[in-house]
């Protein structure tokens, strides 16, 4: 019997897979659990058209995801922190405070896990920090440390 897995069954199938398995399996295990449904026409139609919509909000994502990477490219974001001898930092700047000044001076909100910041800043000057915004898409952020 053909089904369509509605959640991933170990050893059988993932989600959206169409296979054939036996007709007990199916009849006594698969659809009591709720993990497959019957591979009849509707429900292909419908799969189908759940696939298409699914490319079509990633398309989006994906979309979204490039236009923010050109708006943070054109943005500097300001810190100041105290400094001493020779430009090093009391202290570092890290990529929580990034995070937090991106949102409150550009009102763009960023998750600090995103900010790919190898260790913290620790002193004065430019710095090209890259933010993740999508598998695809990695922006570079000027960040400038200046003094308190």
């Amino acid at each position: 019997m053909k089904v369509i897995f509605l959640k991933d069954v170990k050893g059988k199938g993932k989600k959206g897979e169409i296979k054939n398995v036996p007709d007990g399996y199916a009849q006594n295990f698969l659809f009591k659990q709720g993990l497959a449904v019957e591979a009849n026409n509707a429900n292909v139609k419908q799969l189908e058209a759940q696939k298409r919509k699914e490319q079509k909000e990633a398309a989006e994502e994906l979309a979204q995801a490039k236009k923010l990477k050109e708006t943070l490219e054109q943005l500097t974001v300001e810190l100041k922190a105290k400094a001493g001898d020779g430009g090093r930092l009391f202290g570092s700047v890290t990529s929580k405070q990034i995070a937090d000044e991106l949102k409150k001076s550009h009102d763009i909100k960023i998750d600090k896990r995103k900010i790919e910041l190898p260790d913290a800043i620790r002193a004065l000057g430019y710095t090209n920090v890259p933010v993740k915004l999508h598998s695809e898409v990695t922006a570079t952020l000027k960040v400038h440390v200046s003094e308190q």
